[in-house]
């Protein structure tokens, strides 16, 4: 059986193939928890903002199209919940992995978590980008999930109430849009330097 014909599959196939790097390439004899957070972290990540700029670039524009031609309900009812659902759930694990990528990488007395958030010295950089993470987070279980859920019709909403839930839902995707720029800096400055 082909592993490539499902996603679990592919997904499995993938950790399998890491595994094997880990123990070809591997030189640490002892297992580096800062690196196995960053790597989940960074997965997860991907699928989180990956869906944002989906939403943002090609299913925000494409449903106006929808709307246009007459195919939008396909879209809204079987697409845009399966799309939310792992949207928000990749959005909570990217912020849960960063947290413990934070402890991780404390070497000093305390927690990396603190230290990033108060911007203790050495954290401002990734301090910055897991501040703006967690307003991205809030975001979406506060601001987008809610009010998506009206204008998908997952919950009762007016017509109004669901305009209103659009232009918020709409609006708190683009300022995640607009953060993710500074904050994919601070999570890769922080390991790499500032470009300038």
């Amino acid at each position: 059986m082909n592993p490539l014909r499902s996603i679990s599959g592919t997904i499995i196939s993938g950790i399998v193939l890491s595994v094997i790097i880990i123990f070809v390439l591997g030189r640490a004899g002892a297992v580096n928890a800062w690196e196995f957070w960053v790597w989940v972290h960074v997965l997860v990540g991907i699928t989180w903002i990956g869906l944002l700029y989906y939403f943002n670039f090609v299913q925000v524009p494409g449903m106006a199209q929808a709307k246009a031609d007459g195919t939008a309900p396909g879209i809204s009812k079987h697409i845009a919940p399966r799309a939310l659902l792992w949207f928000r759930w990749a959005a909570l694990a990217t912020w849960v992995t960063g947290a413990l990528a934070l402890e991780a990488m404390h070497m000093a007395e305390g927690s990396g978590f603190v230290a990033a958030f108060t911007f203790q010295a050495g954290y401002q950089v990734i301090g910055m980008g897991a501040w703006l993470g967690t307003i991205m987070l809030f975001n979406v279980w506060v601001l987008i999930w809610p009010n998506q859920k009206k204008v998908l019709g997952l919950v009762e909403a007016t017509d109004e109430q669901k305009a209103k839930a659009g232009n918020i839902a709409l609006l708190a995707s683009r300022t995640n849009t607009l953060l993710s720029i500074p904050m994919i800096l601070g999570m890769t400055a922080h390991a790499h330097g500032l470009p300038f």
